[in-house]
């Protein structure tokens, strides 16, 4: 049984069910309280924030923390699972976006994100 942050997503699981145990997991997180976000992250993580980029726990979840919006409530309509990546892509309103985590085993049954990435799309 593999752990993100606090959550146990077992090993034997589908890339599918892994993707969408993370995805549901984070963005519950994020949604609830960002500055829990901190078990998910580890000292070589990176975050890049549209044109900012962070790396490291500490500064990733100060980033996220400091947004600008207050109320947030995600609603994933597609993920692509692949190898190694999810690729998240928003297509409700009021704002659409793209984010792509990069989760990596750290060596002791859990899984943490080594790159985040997120955009706005707009158009």
């Amino acid at each position: 049984m593999a752990k993100l942050g606090h959550a146990k997503i077992p090993l034997f699981i589908s890339r599918n069910r892994r993707a969408e145990q993370f995805t549901d997991f984070y963005y519950n997180q994020f949604d609830a309280d960002r500055s829990q976000l901190a078990p998910l992250y580890r000292d070589n993580s990176m975050l890049t924030f549209e044109s900012a980029a962070v790396a490291g726990a500490g500064p990733i979840v100060e980033k996220l923390t400091s947004l600008p919006f207050a109320k947030v409530k995600h609603q994933v309509s597609t993920w692509s699972p692949s190898q190694s990546m999810v690729v998240v892509d928003e297509e409700q309103r009021p704002m659409n976006y793209s984010q792509c985590f990069q989760l990596l085993p750290d060596g002791a049954g859990s899984y943490f994100i080594f790159n985040d990435i997120f955009k706005l799309v707009f158009g």
